[in-house]
């Protein structure tokens, strides 16, 4: 279990905080016990090297922010969710990548977190638009950005590359208009 840090965003059951690099020992380990759930459609890093070049990129590139979901029953990593490619001025949007640990898969936990990225994403980075391309056969994370209430754009065949082909994907979106933001206590 990673060490006790301040959340950025808390709901009942999950908290969310920054990508660290104090996270790679139990990011690694649950990325390899993941491996199936994950396959084929995500490659999480599983060795120290691995993160470390991951956690980098994600830590030190202001165009990503990178959370970890912890569940707040023991503070364990259950998932992490990623904000790519985010662009400023006129567009304000960013490409989410995400992927729930096999302990926390099922248990709801990883829609709660992104409830809470999504809030940060538009309440505090001041974005408007977030979008998922997912590979059409993946129907837990379709079925988890439906549940956010991302709406299907589009098809983009040979999009990414993983695992040593071009694969399609399915563009799902949403926007700040269309999140419901959490009520603001009064000053």
């Amino acid at each position: 279990m990673s060490a006790s840090r301040p959340f950025l965003a808390e709901g009942p059951s999950v908290g969310i905080r920054p990508l660290a690099l104090a996270d790679g020992a139990e990011f690694t380990a649950r990325a390899d016990q993941s491996r199936e759930l994950h396959r084929p459609w995500l490659f999480p890093p599983r060795t120290d090297d691995a993160f470390r070049a991951y956690a980098g990129t994600v830590i030190e590139d202001p165009a990503k922010a990178g959370f970890v979901v912890c569940d707040r029953d023991g503070g364990s990593v259950a998932g992490f969710i990623n904000i790519n490619n985010i662009v400023r001025g006129g567009f304000r949007s960013g490409a989410l990548g995400y992927g729930a640990f096999a302990h926390a898969a099922g248990r709801g936990l990883m829609s709660e977190g992104l409830g809470l990225v999504l809030t940060y994403a538009f309440e505090e980075l001041g974005l408007h638009r977030l979008e998922a391309n997912i590979q059409p056969g993946n129907a837990a994370s379709i079925a988890l950005v439906r549940r956010a209430g991302f709406r299907l754009e589009g098809f983009s065949p040979d999009f990414l590359f993983i695992d040593g082909a071009w694969r399609d994907h399915e563009r799902w979106a949403i926007t700040a208009d269309m999140w419901p933001t959490r009520p603001r206590p009064a000053a």
